[in-house]
This record gives C-alpha cells, structure tokens and sequence, in this order.
C-alpha cells in the first residue's frame, strides 16, 4: 500500500489497520530525518498549512507547526482567543476566510465533537483532525501506537492498559480503535464515575483496581484528570484519586514484572503520576514527544499527496 484510501484524517475509526501501517513506516522514514544534522526536506515546499485551533493547545499545536516546518510547508497560525469568533463568526465563515488566502490544508482543533467532519463536507482542503471535543485524538493514537511498537517490536498481542479519566478523554476513544486494530488487547481502569457507560460495548475489559489492571498490562497509558471538562464532582477529591488511582514508584516495584508507562501529557504530577514514575525507565513519554514529530509529518506528507 502506497498511499491514504482517504484525503482526510477525522478520527481512527475511519483508518484501516493498512494505512495505520503505512503511516508508521512513513514516520520511521521522517525519524531518520529527524535525527539528521539538517532536519528540513522539501516534501510539501508549495503547501499551505493552516493551525485553525479553537480551544488552547501547547503540545499538540507546536507539534503539528514543527512537522509542517520541517517539510517545508508555509505555516499559518489561527487562534479563536484573538480573532473574529470572539465576534460571533460561525465555524464556516472562519475558515472560508482562511481558504480565501489559498491554504491547502487545515489542521484543526474544537471543543464540539464532529466539527472536523462538517468541515470536511463543506470545503476542499485536507482537514487533519487535531481533536475534537470528547470524540476522537487521532495523531495522539497514532503517535502513542506508534511509540508502543518502537518500544516493544509490534503492537499485536500486547496488552495494554488506559488508566483516568476514560469519560472526558478524546485520546482514549482513538487509543482503543487503533490499538484494536493493529490487534492489541485493551482495558481502561479508573473510578465507575469517570468510565463512559458504553465502554464495555467497545470490547475492551473494565478493572476498577489499579494493581490488578498494572499486573494484567504490558504497557500502562495513563491519562490527566481534564478538571477543565468536567461539569460535576467526578471523585470526592485529588488527594483521593491519587490514593486508589495514582501510580508510584512503590506500586510498579511491587509488580512482579516491568512495564511500560505512557501518559499523553500535559501531567499533573503527583495526582495521576507520582514524577519519579514519569521521569524513570519505565516511562516512554519524551519518547512520545519526539515520534509525535515523525508521526505528524508522515500524516501531513500521505494526506498531500492525495488531492482527490
């Protein structure tokens, strides 16, 4: 397979485990790059790229500018907290605005799930989908995907575990279709209260205890309390969660074997994740910051060759 079935990337549902594929071996490609003294290549040298993010991102946002800019992209940044959707301009207009100035591809996040798809029915340009409400994280999935197999040979027939806050999470739900794609096994692990309850319909197992979730997994991808979206009291307090659901040094050393730990950032250390977690052998999560380059690049590169 050479090439995206699709000129978009909405959500992971909508990839084959072939494509997923193709995007890791691209990215593997655009690591070696990466690591090269000159870390340029002229790949998309007569594209524009446009960041459309109508909720705040540190991360995911210079991720996407840096992969953009490392292939040679022109690069504009749009940001809702200082522009006319403040004035009450609709999703549309906004960005028919942007594709007036002939931008090719637009990468775009918002906190209302399917707004990626709406646009993509509506204009021409490539829409990458940088997360879109509670729905889907689909570069995130990759990128954590992708970090699993360069941690530990291959995806398939490994178990994997997604611990926090399953409710409010977009990168769980991408996690889970691609992780069961590419034939990994998969359960989520946190308080009932934060486990959406159709979970169990997306075959993956449920465990409310965190030892035994960490004894069963190979790799634990442990998720932020998003405080931010939460409308209600989920758990009774920080301290709490910490105490039945947070991981320490102490909790991994008393498992009779090593894991691998991920979390998608940003951390909250010492409630989810205790830092000498975060910061030890076990953790991949710098690791992920630098596939999430690769991983972007590769996407951005297979969905410009398809302009269809």
């Amino acid at each position: 397979m050479s090439q995206l079935k699709t000129k978009h990337l909405l959500g992971i549902k909508n990839l084959t485990p072939e494509e997923i594929q193709l995007i890791f071996e691209t990215a593997d490609n655009f690591k070696d790059v990466l690591n090269r003294p000159i870390k340029k290549v002229p790949s998309l040298r007569d594209v524009t790229v446009a960041n459309v993010f109508f909720e705040n991102s540190t991360r995911t946002r210079l991720s996407f500018e840096l992969a953009e800019k490392r292939l040679s992209a022109d690069v504009i940044n749009f940001s809702s907290a200082s522009s006319s959707v403040k004035k009450g301009e609709t999703l549309l207009d906004t960005v028919n605005n942007i594709l007036a100035m002939k931008v090719d591809m637009v990468v775009m996040r918002h906190s209302s799930p399917g707004a990626p798809n709406f646009l993509a029915k509506h204009i021409d340009a490539n829409i990458i989908n940088a997360g879109d409400g509670t729905h889907e994280h689909p570069t995130q999935a990759l990128l954590d995907t992708f970090s699993i197999r360069e941690k530990l040979g291959d995806v398939a027939g490994k178990k994997v575990v997604i611990v926090g806050d399953i409710l409010h999470s977009r990168v769980a739900l991408s996690n889970i279709f691609a992780l069961q794609k590419l034939g990994a096994e998969v359960m989520v692990c946190g308080p009932a209260t934060l486990l959406p309850k159709y979970i169990g319909d997306l075959g993956v197992k449920v465990e409310l205890d965190i030892r035994k979730a960490l004894e069963w997994c190979d790799v634990a991808n442990v998720l932020r309390i998003q405080l931010e979206r939460q409308k209600m009291r989920y758990f009774p307090s920080l301290r709490e969660y910490s105490l039945y659901y947070g991981i320490n040094k102490q909790l991994l050393q008393s498992l009779n074997k090593e894991i691998v730990i991920m979390h998608p950032g940003p951390i909250n250390r010492g409630v989810e994740i205790t830092s000498d977690v975060a910061d030890s052998e076990h953790s991949i999560i710098l690791d992920q910051v630098e596939n999430g380059v690769a991983v972007r690049m590769a996407v951005l590169y297979l969905l410009a060759g398809k302009k269809a």
